[in-house]
């Protein structure tokens, strides 16, 4: 995969897969820097793995601003299809796998801009600042043992997130037809543009469902005032919900929709007096998906699967693998950065659910696996010469 990526360079002197090959270390061992990446320069490992010298970090920046995207989304297509090819992504229920997109922001700054950055006006006591920010839409395929970040697509000036959704889920179409039933998103998501995109590709969608002003929210709860809820519990947590379908409040959507309320009681205890308190929350959802392909209780499961691409996507990459890192603020290079993190984070979770053992997988935890993976890149250092006297 490493070595089908390319660049625009024409008479390249250190060539693109040396660097991709260098990259990957660098976001698959967590070290955060393209300094740190070069103060391992000296490491044995790096002439068993590249047998070439590490570039610098000036020359792996400017380089990686230079590489097509298209070939790194070509190698994390490459790594899905092995892994279906392998049946090693399941669906967690019924039969159906969801896709979750979401936009994130990467970066925001009063001071460095670049040509893709985006800009906003911060009211602040001492006035208005001009603020420069990069965001984007990922996409991310829920399995039944791990997720898979598929693609991401940055957002451009002048447009809103659900437009660069629908350019990425085009994309995504094209090059994933049969890996998804459900494109899933947030209450932004809940808009006619996203919902006739998705069914026109012959894909199911489900979104959150807010804003109280909103006709199909009145009608469903005048309708659900007078139903029995059904009543279930699911890993300690009691659900009271409410499901219809044929509700034709949203016209936009150009199709009848189903609507589904969930009241969710939880005990926790409190460590200060160690009570327990009753917490309470209410979720409603909308989606074209029919109650015959998913019941209710998988359709509930289905809907708080959105979190996965907060939890996996944005909070882990961003908080363990330094994907918010701007390694070279130029809007091709962060693209980059991300499509290879997304590229490493699937590896690294494939190997751990599929390659390691379950007795010695449970036994540790991910975080310590990327250190022993560190430690290996490390070890080969040669010892400090001791200076004379």
């Amino acid at each position: 995969m490493i070595s089908q990526i390319t660049d625009g360079r024409t008479r390249p002197h250190i060539a693109t897969p040396v660097v991709a090959a260098n990259i990957f270390v660098m976001l698959l061992t967590r070290l955060g820097s393209l300094h740190a990446l070069e103060q391992t320069k000296p490491s044995a490992f790096w002439r068993k793995w590249v047998d070439a010298e590490l570039p610098s970090a000036d020359s792996a920046g400017r380089i990686w601003a230079l590489v097509d995207p298209e070939t790194l989304r070509e190698g994390i297509h490459q790594f899905y299809s092995r892994l279906k090819r392998n049946k090693a992504i399941l669906p967690p229920w019924q039969g159906l796998i969801p896709l979750i997109m979401d936009g994130h922001e990467s970066h925001a700054t009063y001071r460095r801009h670049c040509t893709g950055c985006l800009e906003r006006m911060i009211h602040t006591e001492q006035g208005d600042k001009l603020q420069y920010y990069h965001r984007h839409v990922a996409a991310i395929l829920i399995g039944k043992d791990f997720p898979l970040l598929l693609d991401a697509e940055a957002q451009k000036k002048g447009e809103d997130e659900i437009a660069c959704a629908l350019r990425l889920l085009d994309r995504l179409m094209e090059r994933y037809p049969k890996a998804f039933d459900i494109v899933m998103g947030d209450a932004l998501y809940t808009d006619p543009r996203f919902y006739q995109r998705v069914t026109s590709h012959g894909k199911e969608v489900f979104t959150v469902l807010k804003d109280e002003r909103r006709d199909l929210i009145q009608d469903a709860q005048a309708l659900f005032a007078g139903m029995k809820p059904q009543v279930f519990s699911l890993h300690a947590v009691q659900y009271q919900c409410w499901d219809l379908e044929g509700f034709t409040s949203w016209p936009q959507s150009e199709r009848p929709v189903r609507v589904i309320s969930s009241v969710e009681t939880t005990i926790i205890r409190r460590q200060l007096d160690d009570r327990d308190e009753e917490k309470v929350s209410s979720w409603m959802w909308v989606t074209t998906l029919s109650q015959h392909r998913a019941a209710t209780i998988t359709a509930v499961q289905i809907g708080h699967a959105r979190w996965d691409i907060e939890n996996h996507g944005f909070n882990e990459t961003s908080n363990a693998w330094h994907a918010d890192h701007v390694y070279k603020h130029e809007p091709n290079a962060m693209l980059a950065f991300w499509l290879m993190t997304m590229l490493a984070y699937n590896l690294f979770h494939a190997f751990f659910h599929r390659n390691l053992k379950p007795a010695y997988r449970n036994t540790i935890n991910k975080l310590h696996l990327a250190r022993m993976i560190l430690s290996e890149l490390y070890q080969r250092l040669p010892l400090p010469s001791a200076h004379p006297p």
